[in-house]
């Protein structure tokens, strides 16, 4: 059996977060991950300077690439904007690496099945046993089909079903493109450059508009590959895009229970206007981190609902 005072699961961005800032302060930290490190995740990767400011981050240390993006090419039902801002766009394949070995925690590759409460310690298959769990395995977290799922039930009408892919290309254009609401995708869809060369595309919806339709993603993505074409931002490539899907922020009642804590997409936090995901589980898994070290009350009421835009795209206003 390995002990450990806190025991994350998931080493995604929420849980290294989590990990790092534990560690930070001498809390006695491990993560487990089904997955292996570097890993491939088709998530489009754009990041704000929020996170940067989160992660305590200067650009220029950061080792891996890196993309900045002075304006953004927004399209909303059609309609054209393009706002002066700075944001950042990474790959998640390095980014996730590259946090989860910052947070100096001990990673075990291991797939969670059972979660049970013994004698004032969380004990994870008979091998891991912890005081306190954190949740930070996605949208299919553990941690939250055992201890949550009752507590804060999700809103299928705020489920979102993705496909996307990244890929090594000599993209011509340099600019980031996002489109909501087009060709009546009840949803957005996006073109993110990457550094090193690398593209990532992709598009989502609302899973259960598609349904009442009767149609699916795919159908949207055929149409999107087709844009992408007539505007030759993607030329001659043979797309394998992969599926994926996660919550929209919902009203989650309890972040906390009984030293069991909830996080990122497992608390279904991404946010209501562009679906962006890694603010938000930076922002939860230091919350989580800090109310453990100070045994402080854990809310989630504080995580930012929308990222930047509420004018240009008002959609789930």
């Amino acid at each position: 059996m390995i002990d450990s005072e806190v025991i994350v699961v998931g080493g995604g961005p929420a849980g290294s977060s989590c990990a790092w800032k534990l560690k930070q302060n001498n809390i006695e930290t491990i993560v487990l991950d089904k997955k292996s490190f570097p890993g491939h995740k088709v998530c489009a990767g754009w990041i704000t300077p929020k996170v940067i400011k989160d992660l305590e981050l200067k650009i220029t240390d950061y080792p891996r690439s890196i993309l900045t993006f002075k304006k953004l090419h927004f399209s909303y039902r059609g309609k054209k904007f393009t706002p002066r801002t700075r944001q950042y766009s990474i790959r998640r394949y390095e980014f996730d690496h590259w946090l989860l070995g910052r947070s100096h925690a001990p990673v075990y590759q291991h797939t969670v099945h059972d979660i049970r409460r013994e004698n004032g310690y969380y004990v994870i298959d008979d091998l891991f046993r912890g005081k306190y769990v954190v949740g930070a395995g996605g949208t299919d977290c553990p941690v939250y089909r055992t201890i949550f799922k009752k507590i804060n039930p999700r809103v299928q009408e705020l489920q979102i079903t993705a496909l996307g892919e990244e890929f090594s290309y000599d993209y011509q254009d340099k600019n980031c493109y996002l489109w909501f609401y087009e060709n009546t995708l009840p949803g957005y869809s996006w073109y993110v450059p990457k550094g090193d060369g690398y593209l990532n595309i992709g598009i989502g919806g609302k899973s259960a508009v598609l349904k009442d339709r009767g149609e699916t993603i795919r159908n949207h993505w055929d149409q999107f590959v087709k844009k992408l074409e007539t505007l030759s931002l993607v030329k001659n490539h043979s797309f394998n895009p992969h599926g994926y899907h996660y919550y929209l922020r919902q009203n989650v009642e309890v972040g906390e229970s009984d030293h069991a804590f909830i996080t990122g997409d497992a608390a279904g936090l991404a946010t209501l206007d562009m679906g962006e995901g890694i603010g938000p589980a930076v922002e939860s898994g230091i919350l989580a981190a800090k109310a453990i070290i100070h045994g402080s009350r854990y809310s989630l009421k504080s995580v930012r609902k929308r990222s930047f835009i509420r004018i240009l795209i008002p959609w789930l206003r």
